[in-house]
């Protein structure tokens, strides 16, 4: 595939993740195992950005969005760590040394995004109480062109100006940062999963939770078989919990009928 239909590709990616979540579809999202799983198919090496994709994944688990509280953009990050990986040659914690603080730059996007949104909410509130609902559709429809601003901006700027200045800053910048980069992205995924367990009911399935850490640490069982067995565990634990519902459904019931019964009885 021609680059400049790669570039075109890539920026097209950017504004379609923020089309995906803007809209409501969700078909994609901005996971970045995904976005990592698309640009590598863009660029050609689908292997670098399930790589890049899954490290920057880990590293998102946990961080979400609530109340419209601003965060990194890990999709972007991985759209841009993919493109530098593939198109200098760097290492894969490299990539992600560098793609990390252009996540880290939409902190910044995203609150001016969100002040200019803000003024297209007010006039959409007031077409709604107008009750012009055709104009309405399209002031939303608006608010997410300029929520891609978010994304296209930085990604462009990557694309276009990205790999000269990029091999410029990995010849300038000494090896012991960018050592010092790797080591903190390898602990990033720890700190990922550790606020993730804080949401989930860990102690309640920690049987479950020490038996994968056994298969992972000491069996090498690869990500593949834990998670299928996972997925098994999961099944068994829904189908007996929909039991126990369907159980206390069938009592709950016969004891309406005996109730009902025992009145006409009475009667």
């Amino acid at each position: 595939m021609p680059i400049i239909i790669q570039n075109i590709l890539i920026i097209f990616l950017a504004a379609w993740m923020a089309w995906d979540n803007g809209t409501g579809n969700q078909i994609t999202g901005n996971w970045p195992v995904i976005m990592g799983l698309l640009s590598g198919l863009i660029l050609g090496d689908i292997r670098v950005g399930l790589i890049i994709g899954g490290t920057l994944q880990l590293m998102s688990l946990g961080v979400a969005a609530i109340g419209g509280s601003s965060i990194p953009e890990y999709g972007v990050a991985t759209i841009v760590g993919v493109f530098i990986a593939i198109r200098t040659g760097a290492s894969t914690g490299t990539a992600i040394a560098v793609g990390l603080p252009v996540g880290m730059l939409t902190l910044e996007l995203d609150v001016v995004i969100k002040i200019i949104n803000n003024f297209f909410a007010h006039w959409s509130q007031r077409l709604l109480h107008e009750k012009k609902f055709t104009k309405m559709d399209s002031v939303f429809y608006l608010t997410i062109f300029v929520w891609m601003l978010k994304y296209i901006i930085p990604i462009g700027l990557v694309v276009m100006f990205g790999t000269p200045i990029v091999k410029l800053i990995l010849h300038v910048i000494p090896v012991w940062f960018t050592n010092g980069l790797t080591i903190a992205g390898g602990m990033l995924p720890v700190v990922g999963i550790g606020m993730l367990l804080r949401y989930m009911p860990a102690k309640k399935y920690l049987a479950y939770l020490l038996a994968g850490f056994v298969f992972a640490a000491y069996l090498k069982l690869p990500i593949l078989g834990i998670a299928i067995l996972g997925a098994a565990c999961a099944f068994e634990i829904y189908r007996i919990n929909a039991k126990k519902i369907e159980e206390q459904q069938a009592q709950t019931a016969s004891s309406s009928v005996s109730d009902d019964e025992g009145d006409d009885f009475d009667e």
